[in-house]
């Protein structure tokens, strides 16, 4: 039996003539966390609405456990959101925040405490029912936001960039929060983020968006070690992209040079990119290896130094742990499986 709980299906939306989602499909399975990743303008809160019901799309519908619901508004919907803006209401105190669901439910007193309790224990917050929304750190507010959306036990929660507004150290704590606390409920997570961390920290799927498209999707260490196209490789960290040419099954030559890859399939001498991840080239001392350079830059960026390598025409992005110096000629070397390869993309 299918576990898929969402479907999206042919979904089209536009705002001022302007195509925002097109022919949009997808399937997210129940207890998944799945991230919507793309830039700002990809669709993904969009999308994200669409399944709210905060929106409705101009073609195709939503199916929940493979029923229809797009005709079904927001609050009938087994879903709750916990937007970027927490949105708690600064009249009431947390207890008040996070009841306030269950008694428009009109649940009994002695339940509602007992759910509230439960609530705040998960998200780490117990004993803070007396307290008021603005004396609380913008970390134990997201939690709170959170609490009220668990409470009522939904059976997806969606998320539109939550931790946007949390410092950096805080938004690293909170992603590990958010992903224990999915394992822990067992139920479907949806994230909409912009950022690359958030998702390769968080996310059983990730769904690559760009400009109302899924450009991949998949795991995120598949995302990362095999992107499919030259945007997916751009946005999920950095890359060295290359134009190159597949001279025949696992061969390839760019940068003036041949290289054992291990990639088929593709036409002969077909135009091809070529991808190569800073951290999988190895830097070795001049005339050791396949392509002499010279280091043009070094910075330091705490856990491995990035440096810039000039040789053959092209500049190399390289991250290791161990410096260089600026004007040093050294060689590099490029083993076959970080070569990646991918049909030529205009994006």
């Amino acid at each position: 039996m299918s576990n898929v709980i969402l479907t999206l299906k042919n979904i089209s939306k536009a705002f001022d003539g302007t195509r925002v989602l097109e022919n949009f499909n997808l399937e997210i399975k129940e207890h998944e966390f799945v991230t919507l990743l793309g830039p700002s303008g990809c669709g993904k809160t969009t999308t994200l609405r669409i399944i709210g019901g905060f929106e409705n799309p101009d073609e195709g519908e939503v199916l929940f456990e493979g029923k229809p619901i797009s005709k079904i508004p927001p609050n009938k919907r087994p879903f709750n959101t916990v937007f970027q803006k927490y949105s708690l209401f600064s009249h009431m105190n947390i207890y008040e925040n996070v009841a306030f669901g269950l008694k428009i439910k009109k649940m009994k007193k002695e339940e509602i405490d007992q759910k509230v309790k439960d609530a705040l224990k998960m998200v780490n917050l117990e004993g803070f029912e007396k307290r008021m929304p603005d004396s609380l750190s913008g970390g134990q507010q997201q939690r709170i936001a959170i609490a009220r959306a668990i409470v009522n036990e939904p059976r997806v929660l969606l998320f539109d960039e939550p931790l946007g507004a949390l410092d950096l150290k805080l938004r690293q704590e909170m992603q590990f929060e958010l992903k224990n606390l999915q394992r822990k409920l067992g139920i479907t997570f949806l994230y909409v983020t912009h950022d690359q961390e958030e998702a390769l920290t968080m996310s059983d799927t990730i769904v690559v968006m760009s400009e109302g498209v899924i450009q991949q999707l998949g795991s995120p260490v598949d995302i990362y070690n095999e992107p499919e196209n030259a945007f997916v490789a751009r946005f999920i960290g950095e890359s060295n992209i290359i134009d190159g040419i597949m001279l025949d099954d696992f061969k390839v030559k760019f940068a003036d040079c041949e290289f054992v890859c291990v990639d088929k399939g593709f036409e002969e001498n077909e135009v091809v990119d070529v991808v190569i991840r800073p951290e999988d080239i190895k830097v070795v001392p001049k005339g050791e290896g396949m392509l002499d350079v010279t280091v043009t830059s070094v910075v330091f960026k705490g856990v491995h130094y990035e440096m810039l390598l000039e040789g053959n025409g092209f500049t190399w992005l390289v991250q290791s742990t161990k410096a260089q110096q600026e004007g040093e000629d050294v060689s590099i070397n490029i083993f076959p499986d970080d070569i990646h390869i991918m049909h030529k993309s205009n994006k």
